[in-house]
């Protein structure tokens, strides 16, 4: 049965799929392309193509793409929910496991090493996005500009609401009622947030603020960061700086989708209901998304205005990205040791090209060597 054989994949590919969204969708190509047939390798890059024209995370998406190609709407449902739960599963017990033990000497050992391999990655992902979307005086403008305005605490929805009819006003010619309809569609899950202020019960507020994270995720999974640092961390007070490294090395240290770091945020914040409330509304839109742009693929990736939007977009999310780097960067980076860890992690990224996961792992050990060496 399709269905059954899609669901058996991505649960497998779920489970170790280590590297990020460009590991992860090379193992589907490899899969779906070349060892069953599924797909043409035309009809695959359409797929792909369209999950970098609209929000949401790319990996995730191709899973739901492929899914309704191979088996309909059940294939679509079993290919996104099988592939997010490995990391859902190991995610929530690694949350299990911080809470229980992560304020022992060993555990802010592990984490010493850990949190500047993180800022290496983050910094990594900020140089790579930003070679790609930052290709113009244009662009560059329109980055410091989104930058600046982060930081003087402007809301991240606005910001890339704004870069992205910036876009459309640079890079193609404007069409009032496209501008219009995108304000409508990107401004309401700004709304739904702005209505979670006014709500006492703090499950709802999680699920209304993974929604409009999961609804506004442009360019690369570490924008979930950027909205975590300023609602989560500075708004609500529901996590500390220290707390949001870890979620981050969690996102790099398990298999899956970088968004499953939800998983063990709504667990820090509300436990086994929050870790739950938060996978499902991070991940929702991603569904809704495809079911509905599945039939204009076409035409989204010849639309001019889509492919203007789009830079627009990705540049406000390199500074989004930049800005976490700035926020995190005095918490993971408290002596000569963590510098160094970060400047040899973001060489071996660039040009070793190392896999996340062992970069990581490297950072637990230099972390768990410095504590037995010298006791703290």
């Amino acid at each position: 049965m399709r269905v059954i054989e899609v669901a058996a994949l991505f649960f497998k590919l779920g489970a170790i799929s280590f590297g990020g969204p460009a590991a992860h969708i090379a193992l589907m190509e490899q899969e779906v392309v070349v060892k069953r047939g599924w797909l043409s390798r035309e009809h695959f890059l359409d797929l792909l193509a369209a999950t970098n024209l609209v929000p949401g995370p790319n990996a995730t998406e191709m899973a739901i793409h492929i899914g309704f190609v191979r088996a309909g709407w059940p294939g679509l449902v079993a290919g996104g929910v099988a592939f997010i739960v490995p990391a859902f599963l190991i995610s929530l017990a690694l949350a299990i496991v911080y809470v229980r033990f992560g304020t022992l000497p060993q555990g802010a050992a592990l984490f010493y090493g850990v949190n500047p391999a993180v800022m290496a990655i983050i910094l990594t992902a900020t140089y790579r996005l930003g070679r790609t979307a930052i290709r113009d005086k244009a662009a560059v403008a329109l980055g410091v500009a989104c930058l600046g305005a982060v930081m003087l605490g402007v809301n991240e929805v606005m910001v890339l609401l704004a870069a992205g009819v910036a876009g459309i006003l640079i890079y193609a010619s404007p069409r009032w009622p496209w501008l219009a309809a995108l304000a409508l569609s990107i401004g309401s899950p700004g709304a739904a947030l702005t209505l979670a202020h006014y709500l006492d019960d703090r499950l709802v507020r999680l699920g209304l603020f993974f929604l409009k994270v999961g609804a506004l995720i442009f360019g690369s999974g570490m924008v979930l960061f950027a909205f975590i640092q300023r609602d989560v961390v500075t708004g609500y007070g529901w996590l500390t700086l220290q707390q949001l490294l870890d979620a981050i090395a969690v996102g790099q240290m398990t298999p899956g989708p970088v968004l499953s770091s939800a998983t063990f945020i709504g667990y820090l914040v509300a436990g086994a209901p929050g870790a739950v409330i938060s996978t499902i509304a991070v991940f929702f839109p991603s569904f809704v998304i495809v079911a509905l742009i599945g039939p204009w693929i076409p035409r989204l990736r010849q639309s001019p205005i889509a492919q203007a939007f789009l830079r627009g977009v990705n540049a406000a999310v390199v500074a989004l990205i930049l800005s976490v780097s700035l926020a995190l960067f005095r918490s993971a980076v408290v002596d000569v040791w963590t510098a160094l860890v970060v400047v040899v992690g973001w060489v071996a990224l660039l040009r070793f090209k190392v896999n996340t996961l062992w970069l990581v792992m490297g950072g637990a050990v230099v972390g768990l060597a410095r504590y037995f060496a010298f006791g703290g």
